[in-house]
This record gives C-alpha cells, structure tokens and sequence, in this order.
C-alpha cells in the first residue's frame, strides 16, 4: 500500500481545496484517483458513500478518511486542515469584497452564472462515479432506486439510506462473491 506522510496529505488536499469554490468533489476525486492515483475509483466511491450517510460536509469525511487511510490520526488531521485553511482565508477576504459591493448587477450576475458552474461539475463526477457501477449492471438497480427514493418521493437522506441501503448492500455481497 502506497504510504502518505501527514505533510503530503495536507499538500494534496490543500491543492484540492484551492481548485474550487463552492463544492470541491469533483476535484477531489480528479486529484485523487486519476491524477495522483491515490485511490482507486472503487476505492473512491466505497469512502465516499461511506461519508455521504455520516454527519458532516462529505469532503470533510473524506479528507479524514483518506488521511486516516495513509497517515493514521496525524493524517486524519492534515488532510481536513488541508483542506479547510486556505480556503477560509480567501473567502474572508471574499466576504469583506461583497460586503462592499454586493449592490452592484455586475457581481449579482456573476454569482447567478457561477452557480450553473457548480451544477456542471457536481453532475460530471456522478456520471463518472456511475460509470463504476455499470461493471456490475444489477448494481443499476440501486442507483435508480435511490434517485427515485430522493427525487420522486422526496424523501430525506434517513429514510433513503434506511430504504435503499440493504438493497445496496446485498447487490454488493453478491457482486463480491461473484467475481
């Protein structure tokens, strides 16, 4: 198993922090599975559903995850502040700028396209994470359950987890067993 030190850890994470505003999964898992190639993409996904269903902002969880994975408690604790420092920072220095000039159309619009920027790249990590799941097609059954459970019914993340998770669960047991 590839080994990370708690300074490396803060380095990635703290690169990751820095490449988006507002939602930085989609770069998290660019850096960590197709660039740096620290997890694999199943890899990725397992610790990433695992963070979905716990409290707490995802990327946290799985900063802490990942930290944890190469670096123990120091790791788990580098990665998170990786992540968060540098970002707080700048968007302090944000926060002072809008106070300023909030009243103006030009900045209104901005944030009004930004967030269809946000949009775009929430979505092209799903498609990429839903990629892995068409390796084991029954898989399929799940994810669609899921957006259904949550969009359709409108149910919250309790009750989809609670509804869908032992679905999932077997769906995975078999799949483990059948390759």
């Amino acid at each position: 198993m590839k080994t990370l030190s708690p300074l490396q850890l803060f380095i990635i994470f703290s690169k990751i922090g820095f490449s988006g505003f507002g939602g930085v999964l989609p770069w998290a898992r660019r850096t960590l599975v197709e660039r740096d190639k620290v997890l694999s993409s199943e890899e990725f996904s397992a610790m990433l559903g695992i963070c979905q269903i716990a409290p707490g902002p995802n990327i946290i969880g799985l900063a802490v995850c990942v930290g944890s994975r190469f670096a123990g408690i120091r790791g788990a604790i580098a990665a998170p502040l990786g992540l968060t420092v540098g970002p707080i920072l700048v968007v302090l220095i944000l926060a002072l700028v809008y106070d300023r000039y909030n009243q103006l159309d030009a900045v209104k619009g901005a944030l009004s396209g930004i967030s269809a920027v946000g949009i775009g790249l929430v979505a092209s990590t799903g498609f990429k994470m839903l990629r892995d799941e068409f390796r084991y097609p029954p898989m399929l059954i799940a994810v669609i359950a899921t957006i259904l459970a949550a969009t359709y019914f409108h149910l919250g993340l309790g009750w989809v987890v609670l509804l869908i998770a032992p679905l999932a669960l077997f769906l995975a047991w078999k799949k483990a067993h059948k390759v």
